[in-house]
């Protein structure tokens, strides 16, 4: 009987410290206290070197029109003596690029500007416009489905990267390189070069003025 009144005092110790851990999340919740971390929560720490500029280029060219294009990309692993839900893999992409056109003024000659006597008529002769490389926007981009046999599965868990999606990517940019070709983005960026080029020498005063578009410079 002489051991109750501890056994009650640790009783209410026990309950007072539950009570004070109550209080503090509850005020850590309502923002009145700095809030509580998650001991487990996982952190990211990105560590790289200084950027190092390796060359500065001089840009001697007229962007003259710019295009984005979607794609998708249906690419299909099979095998000849597998089932394919042992082997074999099928990849939906959906890619979003743009690609940009180009004339290229860098190699022009003096004789590529002819003027008039009279300083009123002008012809201007330019290499044809050029495309860009086309660019990936993998931000944009995403694998919509993906079917993997087994044996794949398995494979991509033992290589660690489950994910590598290098050659949808690729052909991604390539069909965008290719849609572009066929695209009017050329025939718009000399019509834009042209009207870019009018506006200015009109301004120098130039009353007829001739653009024309000869071989891409190399």
């Amino acid at each position: 009987m002489a051991r109750s009144p501890r056994v009650g005092s640790l009783a209410q110790i026990v309950v007072a410290a539950a009570a004070a851990v109550v209080l503090i999340v509850v005020l850590s919740a309502v923002h009145l206290l700095p809030q509580l971390r998650n001991p487990f929560a996982e952190t990211t720490t990105v560590r790289s070197e200084p950027v190092i500029l390796k060359s500065i280029s001089e840009l001697s060219r007229y962007e003259a029109a710019s295009g984005s294009f979607e794609v998708v990309v249906d690419l299909t692993r099979r095998t000849s003596l597998l089932p394919s839900f042992l082997e074999g893999s099928e990849t939906l992409f959906i890619g979003q690029g743009t690609d940009v056109a180009f004339v290229d003024f860098s190699g022009l000659k003096s004789q590529a500007i002819q003027v008039s006597a009279d300083r009123t008529s002008v012809t201007v002769t330019l290499p044809k416009a050029q495309l860009e490389p086309a660019a990936l926007n993998v931000s944009q981009s995403y694998v919509y489905a993906q079917q993997q046999g087994l044996f794949n599965r398995i494979g991509n868990f033992f290589s660690g990267n489950p994910n590598n999606q290098q050659q949808v990517y690729i052909l991604a940019q390539q069909k965008i390189q290719t849609a572009a070709l066929q695209s009017p983005l050329l025939t718009e960026a000399q019509k834009n070069t042209e009207g870019m080029l009018d506006g200015m020498l009109s301004s120098l005063g130039f009353q007829h003025i001739t653009v024309t578009f000869g071989r891409a410079s190399a």
